[in-house]
């Protein structure tokens, strides 16, 4: 009588673990599917650390000895200019001149005035972003020197910001905080409530100028998309 007891309440005891077994799996099988994925944007705006500006000057004439001449002239106003503003010798680098010879051509022009187009580059590449913007706006002066700077298009400066690193942890961060709150909101409103996290995935970072007028002004942004449970 005894043994009988003793296996009906071990039998009892089974059917209740199997039973509170079956309900969370019941459970898990109803809110596996139950997910919702949403994205965290992070934005941010730096300042350019590195600038690259490409002095740039045209000569022309008849005689290569006169102009490589003139070259170093116009190399040595250039550089002047440059370290009489607080620019060092390591932030200066000077190209070779480009020659362009009229006569070479398939189709020149035999009447042209003259035959050698002369472009001579003198490029900063420095950290100094503020000093750098402020002798773009003072190039001018450079004519009191006899230079003429060529406005080309590829003679515009070129900002960067170079940190990165340092920025990304808080925008990771940001990002994964403001998917975190959009997904409570739908939650809310869905009489839901956040589980646990699926899955996540980092964007790519970008860095864009802030607009065309300011390139010195840079957006940093980064999506993260996140999957979360919703459960009951």
């Amino acid at each position: 009588m005894k043994n009988n007891v003793i296996a009906g309440l071990l039998i009892a005891i089974g059917l209740t673990a199997l039973g509170a077994f079956i309900h969370s799996g019941l459970n898990n099988y109803t809110y596996k599917d139950r997910q919702i994925v949403v994205r965290g944007l992070a934005e941010k705006e730096v300042k350019a650390n590195k600038v690259t500006w490409p002095m740039s000057a045209k000569l022309i004439g008849n005689d290569l000895q006169d102009l490589y001449s003139e070259v170093k002239e116009k190399n040595a106003a250039m550089i002047k200019f440059l370290k009489d503003n607080g620019i060092t010798d390591e932030e200066i680098s000077v190209a070779a001149p480009e020659v362009y010879d009229r006569n070479a051509q398939n189709y020149s022009d035999q009447n042209a005035l003259y035959r050698y187009n002369v472009t001579t580059t003198v490029t900063v590449t420095s950290s100094q972003v503020d000093v750098v913007r402020g002798l773009i706006t003072k190039q001018g002066e450079l004519m009191k020197l006899g230079v003429a700077l060529s406005t080309d298009y590829s003679n515009r400066p070129e900002y960067e910001y170079t940190a990165l690193n340092e920025v990304k942890p808080d925008m990771i961060a940001e990002a994964t905080k403001n998917a975190r709150e959009a997904a409570n909101k739908f939650a809310q409103d869905s009489e839901s409530t956040i589980g646990k996290i699926k899955s996540a995935s980092q964007g790519q970072f970008s860095i864009d100028n802030r607009d065309e007028y300011t390139p010195w002004i840079k957006k940093i942004r980064v999506v993260n998309t996140v999957t979360y449970y919703l459960e009951k």
